[in-house]
């Protein structure tokens, strides 16, 4: 076999069309063999000679895609130290483009001897472990164009590879719970219809089931237990794991982006699925332990602030080379649009305190590419100080918790809670309006893949997660939910219409609010996960996602579409700018451009906002005052609404405010199941008195 010297940059295997040149960053190892497997068991070793700033590198002729490889590393084994390396243990690349097998969670794949874990295992791990795989990197795109949707336009549409695709009655059984069943007519038929611009995706970067989980016949099912930063999950391919995962993704997001449909993924850069100091030896630990993890004062451990077992190091050159060169190469080759940043609190940690201002966002507010995507942190971690929702940089949106849980009090009727939805509603300026941020800068939800879905929200007070085998010790237990009168299923007709409309009342809510819409999957259709708001380890008809056959009742989905599109037509739901509370200048209008009543049509005063028992208002939104230009320079104009919510427990009547339009037609109320028709609400004039009924959202709309 031909060795020539190849080059240090960049890392991981480069197929260039005639050969493959490999690369590797370890500063601990003393020598690096690169391992070439052969179906047979057998390996080829090819110690890596040349080295430049800690990588070593060759070029291998005639080594094409679908070629499996390992590292092997020869260097200390002083945990007391924090070094860790073994060659009896086949590393992955952290750079691998694709990854082949699964682990077996054979003894070998650990670096201690289950029983005895100060004494060194030299069991060989290549049987029993993954191995990464040579790539083509050549694609045809075609005519391929990123949607770039405007942030004020997205609707957001968390999903499940497997969990969005198992089920759906139209999908090929071959295709199900796979990337190419993203791209299947039924799929995005769904998604466009609905009114979707952008899917987030849970993780698909390539993790790992937990030996632990495996064990009690259950599994990684979210996806958050990262081992290949640049490898798309293998089982979520079809057709095969030698690189086919790599050509099948694209093809996914190469049809969503034909629909217009932006591709999110949900990233995991704050930890690794090596865990802590039991964890096994799979990659990085083996290559380079200190130079990638956060290390206890005793070097033996590892700092955790994620809640998995380690932490990445976030001062560490080659961590945030890894991370970057990661996310260049997820948009450039894979095209994709944005990323949504797990724990992105731990991102921040460049020592111990989260700081705002660290070398991560250092560089991704520079990088010409990184910068130009959709970036959507979830602004928390486990760790002190981690709470940090409204403070992140102002290239950054963020899931905004506060929203979800303001939203969820005053639906479940929590006192005092009707200040903070006002701001909740309008963009929650108290957040994101003091660093020069926008409206877009909050992520709006009521629900995600972590914790209840929409319909267990409103038919559990409690949590039931007995099935994840942890005596339902596990997840949060304060949900803010409310069962409407009844735990779990019920026949009782009060309970059931009671449990509908809150449903639609939180759809509505989201979609009325200031910000950017998330939607779960499923919810739109009243999927339910059993009470259980914990299924990242079911990977099971409990979690995925049931669709509705032909003669299921219809009438919450086209309730949903019926939101998301009136959002999208009305551009007064979907502001640039925050309200300013006042008349705009140099629109044709002297009313404000936001106005708050009563629900007996008087202007709210301070005393209103305090007082305990409130939890009904109306809300007026000008549609010819807005203040932000159109893409053109042009004013934009739109209708009017009223926004009136009864969130009390008892009917209420609501007053029409005066001199704030004349005539106005009923478009939204969620008392009534099946919605209302377009053209056909009731009609209304100032002054005229109605009733909501308890727990209800009415919209009355003006034309400009």
């Amino acid at each position: 076999m031909q060795v020539w010297p190849g080059q240090a940059y960049p890392l991981g295997a480069t197929y260039d069309g005639a050969g493959t040149n490999f690369a590797v960053f370890s500063e601990t190892a003393s020598r690096i063999e690169l391992c070439l497997l052969h179906d047979d068991g057998s390996e080829t070793a090819v110690e890596l000679r040349e080295s430049d700033a800690f990588v070593r590198h060759a070029y291998l002729p005639g080594v094409m895609p679908g070629q499996r490889y390992g590292f092997r590393a020869h260097g200390p084994y002083e945990p007391a130290r924090g070094h860790r390396c073994n060659s009896a243990k086949l590393l992955l690349d952290p750079y691998a483009k694709a990854v082949s097998g699964r682990i077996d969670w054979d003894e070998a794949v650990y670096g201690y001897h289950f029983g005895r874990p100060s004494e060194r295992n030299d069991l060989d791990s290549a049987p029993h472990t993954m191995t990464s795989v040579v790539v083509n990197p050549y694609f045809d795109w075609g005519d391929d164009r990123p949607p770039r949707t405007d942030y004020h336009r997205t609707v957001l549409y968390e999903a499940h590879v497997k969990g969005l695709t198992m089920l759906h009655p139209a999908l090929p059984d071959e295709l199900r719970g796979t990337y190419a069943a993203l791209a299947h007519p039924a799929i995005i038929e769904h998604l466009t219809e609905l009114g979707v611009t952008a899917l987030e995706l849970m993780p698909v970067h390539q993790f790992i089931h937990d030996h632990r989980l495996v064990d009690s016949g259950l599994a990684n099912y979210w996806g958050y237990n990262t081992i290949g930063f640049f490898a798309p999950h293998n089982a979520y391919a079809s057709w095969g794991d030698r690189g086919q995962q790599v050509l099948e993704f694209k093809s996914a997001v190469r049809a969503l982006h034909q629909a217009g449909i932006e591709v999110i993924l949900d990233v995991v850069y704050n930890h690794t699925a090596e865990g802590n100091h039991l964890g096994p030896t799979l990659s990085f630990r083996g290559l380079d332990n200190a130079s990638y993890y956060r290390l206890a004062d005793d070097p033996r451990y590892y700092m955790d602030t994620t809640g998995t077992g380690n932490s990445l190091l976030m001062r560490s050159p080659h961590v945030l080379q890894l991370i970057m060169d990661s996310l260049r190469y997820w948009v450039t080759e894979m095209r994709v649009d944005g990323f949504r940043f797990d724990l992105a609190a731990t991102l921040a940690r460049q020592f111990h305190e989260v700081d705002r201002l660290s070398s991560f966002f250092d560089l991704v507010q520079q990088d010409p590419v990184v910068s130009q995507v959709k970036l959507i942190a979830e602004p928390w971690d486990v760790g002190e100080g981690g709470y940090q929702v409204g403070n992140f940089p102002p290239l950054w949106t963020e899931w905004n918790g506060k929203y979800r849980d303001t939203v969820r009090d005053l639906w479940r009727g929590e006192p005092r809670t009707l200040a903070e939805f006002a701001s909740r509603l309008t963009g929650s300026s108290d957040l994101y309006q003091s660093d020069g941020r926008r409206p877009i800068a909050s992520v709006n939800f009521v629900t995600c893949h972590d914790g209840f879905t929409l319909h267990d929200l409103v038919a559990y007070d409690q949590k039931h997660n007995e099935a994840n085998g942890e005596g339902n010790r596990d997840g949060e237990s304060y949900n803010r939910s409310w069962n409407c009168g009844a735990e779990g299923p019920t026949d009782d007709p009060g309970v059931l219409s009671l449990r509908g409309r809150q449903q639609r009342n939180f759809i509505a809510t989201l979609m009325l609010s200031q910000g950017v819409p998330m939607l779960s999957h499923g919810d739109e259709f009243g999927r339910t996960q059993g009470g259980n708001n914990n299924a990242y380890c079911q990977d099971s008809e409990l979690s995925w996602v049931h669709w509705p056959g032909p003669d299921a009742d219809s009438r919450l989905l086209e309730f949903t579409r019926s939101m998301v599109w009136l959002r999208r037509d009305h551009p007064v739901f979907r502001r640039r700018r925050f309200f300013q509370g006042r008349p705009v200048e140099g629109t044709h209008d002297d009313l404000s451009d936001i106005a708050w009543f009563t629900p007996q049509g008087e202007a709210m005063r301070q005393r209103d906002w305090q007082a305990a028992s409130a939890r009904s208002l109306t809300v007026f939104l000008n549609g010819r005052a807005i203040s932000e230009p159109g893409p053109r320079g042009e004013r934009i104009e739109d209708d009017s609404f009223l926004l009136m919510f009864n969130a009390s427990d008892e009917p209420l009547d609501f007053v029409v405010p005066v001199n704030h339009g004349q005539q106005w037609q009923v478009v939204v109320d969620t008392a009534r199941t099946e919605g209302v028709e377009p053209g056909t609400g009731r009609r209304v004039k100032a002054g005229d008195r109605f009733t909501l009924v308890d727990r209800s959202l009415t919209v009355l709309q003006r034309p400009a």
